[in-house]
């Protein structure tokens, strides 16, 4: 079998497979995130309707490094995570599809608690495979060659989320019913692609030398935090200043604001792969968030309209560095043997971070002053947790 962390040059048609599976994913997280509250809102659970996310995503923390941990597993006992990722495919597409059958019907109250339950079982089938499908990347290019790589996961991810932020509308005329069920042949149709661009023989086993490695207990811990404190500040970043910005830019909505940013970052992640692979993920990361958490503090500053849009796109250029550094950052320090788990880790941290972020919001409110200095703070967590990584000899 192929080891393909000795091979130099980036498998761009196995990539390219993971980015149309990420592309799904992420056009069925917007469907979910759109309809999720009206669903539960019509079903008069009107308190579940506000918490239900938040409480998924602290479930999503302990979830992510155990499924993570179980695709490492099944790597090396059938050579692939591939089995592992088209179940939750399938899992993921066949609840969607029941959601989209249910909404349809005028459910009595005594079962109606039944949809709940299928959102967040919709939640786990998603988990079961986009944390072992991006621990793919370690089998698609050599780890100094991952930044580039996943400038491309970055490209789609930017595109298809601005997309969806500026097609509301269309989402809202399409019904819940339709847009599930599209949500649902998406990720059918990403898995298959996803299959189609990696042959058979391009399966991968781990090797002896590999197998043997051990990975400290403290890296998987400071890897969960940066994950945790990077999903804080992003969290901060798309919620809190396009509200900001649209003070100073008033002719703008906030989402076509967000969806901005998000265009800003999928354009700038070509350029940035190549830069971000010279740099090393390290630097990256640090210049990205800390560039980040600058801008949020000078949005508060300004009241001019034409350096509100430079703000704009200083934001979609360090969320597109932040991005396509996250995710090399983790595969760069973990062993190849245990992808699963170091992506599972930092995805867990960065949704409990997120629905921290929420939770604060939705309880007491955030001022973005507020939010400035919280996420000043997230970065500050980053940089010691990546200084006392270097000190670490993981491989």
């Amino acid at each position: 079998m192929v080891n393909f962390n000795t091979r130099r040059e980036i498998l761009w048609r196995q990539v390219w497979g993971l980015a149309a599976l990420l592309a799904a994913i992420v056009f069925s997280w917007i469907a979910y995130g759109f309809y999720q509250p009206k669903i539960l809102r019509e079903l008069e659970f009107v308190n579940l309707a506000s918490w239900l996310g938040i409480v998924q995503g602290l479930l999503a923390a302990v979830i992510e490094p155990l499924i993570g941990e179980l695709s490492d597993r099944i790597q090396q006992r059938l050579g692939s995570r591939l089995p592992m990722i088209s179940v939750g495919v399938v899992l993921a597409g066949l609840i969607f599809a029941t959601v989209s059958l249910l909404v349809e019907y005028n459910l009595p109250l005594g079962i109606r608690w039944i949809l709940p339950v299928l959102m967040t079982a919709w939640v786990i089938a998603i988990i079961m495979f986009r944390g072992p499908a991006i621990a793919l990347l370690t089998q698609f290019a050599p780890i100094s060659e991952l930044p580039q790589a996943n400038a491309i996961l970055t490209f789609v991810f930017g595109l298809v989320g601005a997309i969806g932020l500026m097609g509301n509308t269309l989402l809202y005329s399409m019904g819940a019913s339709i847009t599930f069920l599209l949500g649902a042949i998406a990720l059918v149709l990403g898995v298959f692609i996803l299959h189609l661009f990696t042959p058979k023989h391009f399966i991968h086993a781990v090797t002896l030398n590999q197998s043997a490695n051990t990975t400290p207990t403290v890296l998987l811990i400071l890897i969960f935090i940066i994950g945790l404190a990077t999903g804080c500040e992003i969290n901060l970043l798309l919620s809190i200043f396009p509200q900001q910005l649209q003070t100073q830019l008033p002719g703008l909505k906030a989402e076509f604001i967000a969806s901005e940013i998000l265009l800003v970052s999928a354009i700038a992640s070509v350029p940035l792969g190549e830069w971000t692979t010279e740099l090393g993920t390290n630097k990256s990361m640090l210049f990205g968030l800390g560039a980040m958490t600058g801008l949020m503090g000078l949005t508060l500053l300004n009241d001019n309209n034409v350096i509100a849009i430079g703000l704009i796109l200083g934001f979609g250029v360090s969320f597109s560095l932040v991005f396509i550094s996250m995710i090399s950052l983790v595969l760069a320090k973990i062993p190849a043997n245990r992808a699963g788990l170091g992506t599972g880790l930092y995805f867990g941290g960065s949704a409990c971070g997120i629905a921290i972020v929420s939770a604060l919001m939705k309880s007491i409110g955030i001022a973005p002053v507020s939010a400035f200095l919280l996420a000043e703070f997230a970065f500050l967590v980053v940089a010691v947790c990546i200084v006392m990584i270097k000190k670490i000899s993981v491989v």
